[in-house]
């Protein structure tokens, strides 16, 4: 095994990061190479699946390159991607459209179409989740609607990872933890439901073939392994959504465990050995990385996205101070926010930019601050937004524990996760221990162990984590904090209900 190395590759959403790993995980090579989006509407959001295939050759022959690794000592590769993201090819395999992502929020109307055909119940039984309009189905019947021609022309239909997957080997597969992301799957039953296919008018024969996570899907073709300079029959394993790769990146692929990720969005994931489903849907059902388990998963639409656009409007001095001063604006901005007590001197931030997945799946609500007045400066107004995306994470957590599953482990990941303001924000609304791991590749590092695992070096992924993942740093909660919040996070949650109407009525007047 010593001679031996995985590589993981995560399609994100802002770039594709590839990573060469030893067979014990540690990292060897990086390559990210970053590509646009594309809003021509308020509210949508497409991106180019060359762009992400480009930046896949790029990044694979990068690290092959600086690494001096011979590619034949690769002993597979393992993908990770943006979850949610439509991608639909002809007969010939070309790109029909360009890519709805998931935070596009175009399909409210075609939810909704979607509950009238399939009824909500039936929908969460199946389903595990409430019609979403982040998810793929509701994309689908949106080209349906919207461009039949296309659709008509439609022969695959495709995740954004499993692209990758289809470019480096042929194969049309997808893999559990992605697939039920679609909304088109008997989660309960992992496998493509017949029932909600006939309900939404979609052919089986689009859809990939499914597999669980570890297992190997095709082999690296010829074309692919010239284009990437990877070896000619190189095996390529299911991989896993982005979430569910970076829960094996962390270790958490048993009962109990679990992780808070501070991206662009926020994203809490817990494993459970069996089913649990929201009623409600507020929170999301998913099928995991690790076979014969399942996840609960929420998604604040907003969490690190709400501080990069407070950042970049509102703080052009401590931008300018962080670039004269060689370090990172972020950490300038925690200080100001240190200084501010708790409750932000009665000011709360609501992170509802884009809309929101859970616990309040609404398309319609927007950020507010609540409590301004003349005495917030920029300090208090960041620690708001700190706070804010915090309060989020707790409800949902909350959530999760009136469904029956319990939390008795929590990493954290994810570029917030490097504060250490924020993640004692955690530990004293979670009222429990907050761990980070040693490695920083979160998702490909998932990919990478999930390869390992399909490629042999071991023999299951409990085994594969508890050999690569090394934990590091812990913020314990203070229990005078957790009592300092509690006040504040009962208002904040309030607010929503109090505001819901008034967000349907300005989402009206602003059509």
């Amino acid at each position: 095994m010593s001679n031996q190395y995985i590589l993981g590759i995560d399609i994100g959403t802002s770039g594709t990061k590839t990573v060469l790993f030893t067979a014990g995980g540690e990292p060897v090579c990086a390559k990210t190479v970053e590509y646009p989006l594309y809003q021509p509407k308020n509210g949508w959001a497409e991106q180019e699946p060359e762009d992400w295939w480009n930046a896949v050759r790029e990044g694979v022959s990068a690290v092959i390159a600086e690494s001096g690794v011979r590619n034949t000592d690769i002993a597979s590769v393992g993908l990770s991607g943006q979850m949610h993201g439509l991608v639909m090819l002809d007969g010939a395999g070309e790109v029909l459209r360009r890519s709805i992502i998931w935070c596009d929020q175009r399909t409210a109307a075609q939810c909704e179409e979607m509950t009238a055909r399939i009824g909500q119940k039936r929908l969460i039984e199946l389903t595990a989740n409430p019609a979403l309009t982040g998810f793929t189905a509701s994309k689908i019947l949106w080209v349906q609607e919207q461009e039949p021609e296309r659709y008509e022309k439609c022969a695959h239909i495709l995740l954004p990872k499993d692209y990758i997957r289809y470019k480096l080997t042929g194969e049309f597969a997808t893999e559990v933890s992605d697939a039920s992301g679609m909304q088109l799957m008997d989660v309960p039953a992992r496998t493509w439901s017949g029932e909600i296919l006939d309900k939404m008018h979609i052919d089986r024969a689009l859809l990939a073939k499914l597999y669980e996570s570890p297992e190997v899907t095709g082999a690296v073709h010829a074309a692919a392994a010239a284009e990437t300079g990877l070896a000619a029959g190189a095996p390529v394993v299911g991989g896993a959504g982005d979430n569910a790769a970076a829960a094996v990146g962390m270790g958490v692929v048993t009962a109990g465990s679990a992780f808070t990720s501070l991206g662009s969005s926020g994203v809490i994931y817990a494993v459970s050995d069996k089913v649990a489903i929201d009623p409600e849907g507020r929170v999301n059902s998913l099928c995991a990385s690790a076979p014969g388990k399942w996840t609960v998963m929420s998604c604040t639409q907003a969490a690190g996205l709400s501080l990069k656009w407070f950042r970049d409007n509102f703080c052009q001095a401590e931008i300018a101070q962080a670039e004269a001063s060689g370090t990172d604006s972020y950490i300038l901005l925690d200080k100001l926010a240190a200084a501010v007590p708790i409750g932000s001197e009665a000011l709360l931030y609501l992170p509802y930019l884009m809309g929101e997945r859970a616990p309040h799946p609404d398309p319609d609500c927007r950020g507010v601050f609540f409590g301004l007045s003349a005495k917030h400066g920029r300090a208090q107004l960041y620690r708001a937004v700190l706070e804010g995306v915090a309060y989020s994470q707790k409800e949902c957590v909350d959530v999760f524990s009136e469904m029956g599953v319990q939390i008795g482990d929590m990493l954290v990941t994810g570029g917030g996760g490097r504060s250490a303001l924020w993640r004692q924000m955690l530990a004293d609304l979670y009222g429990c221990p907050i761990h980070m791991v040693q490695a920083d590749e979160g998702p490909a590092l998932g990919a990478a162990i999930l390869g390992a695992v399909g490629a042999g070096l071991y023999g299951d992924l409990e085994e594969a984590c508890g050999a690569v993942v090394r934990r590091r740093k812990v913020n314990e909660p203070i229990p005078e904090n957790s009592a300092a919040y509690r006040g504040y996070f009962e208002l904040y949650k309030s607010l929503y209900r109090s505001l819901r109407g008034d967000f349907k009525t300005l989402a009206a007047l602003g059509k």
